[in-house]
């Protein structure tokens, strides 16, 4: 699929069928993950692939906003090492959109979960809970978990009319063609 039918094909997928996705596509995304980039070059990427279902369903109750992962048949955690960048956000928030790009390329369907600054419940954090479930080391920070599958649902490609031409300013704020 050429690179801007994917930009414009790329929805967030909540709806999954009951089917595994092979592994071999999975590795194509990771792939795609690592070949983002990354400040200074540091890549303080961690992903944490899940397949398991039971974990999953345990992702899934992260916060309500994650809920649409039950149907999932896979889910990759992204996460950065603040130990290595202070930009480990930025450089992971890439990787995420290469994976849900990727994802796209290759026929399924993916939707960003966010968990950074984020709650669980009144007392704990999202981060904290993805952290014990899938035991994350302390310094390992959890930015999203991308629920991945082949989709249950359609959705239209994007449309050129939500190309927003007047945010575009050129030589200086408020300046358009």
């Amino acid at each position: 699929m050429e690179f801007f039918e994917v930009v414009k094909k790329r929805r967030s997928i909540r709806r999954y069928q009951k089917k595994k996705v092979p592994k071999e596509c999975v590795e194509k995304i990771l792939e795609a993950a690592f070949y983002s980039p990354s400040s200074r070059n540091r890549r303080p990427w961690h992903f944490v692939v899940v397949d398991e279902e039971g974990l999953i369903k345990k992702l899934a109750q992260t916060r309500p906003a994650l809920e649409f992962l039950e149907t999932a048949p896979l889910a990759i955690v992204v996460c950065g090492d603040e130990e290595i960048s202070s930009a480990w956000v930025f450089d992971a928030s890439i990787a995420a959109e290469h994976i849900q790009l990727a994802a796209t390329a290759l026929g399924l369907g993916a939707c960003w979960g966010h968990v950074l600054d984020r709650m669980h419940n009144e007392e704990r954090s999202a981060e904290d809970y993805v952290r014990e479930l899938l035991g994350i080391t302390d310094h390992i920070r959890i930015l999203c978990v991308i629920g991945i599958g082949y989709p249950a649902e359609e959705k239209s490609k994007h449309s050129e009319k939500e190309v927003m031409w007047e945010r575009v300013h050129w030589n200086g704020f408020g300046h358009n063609l």
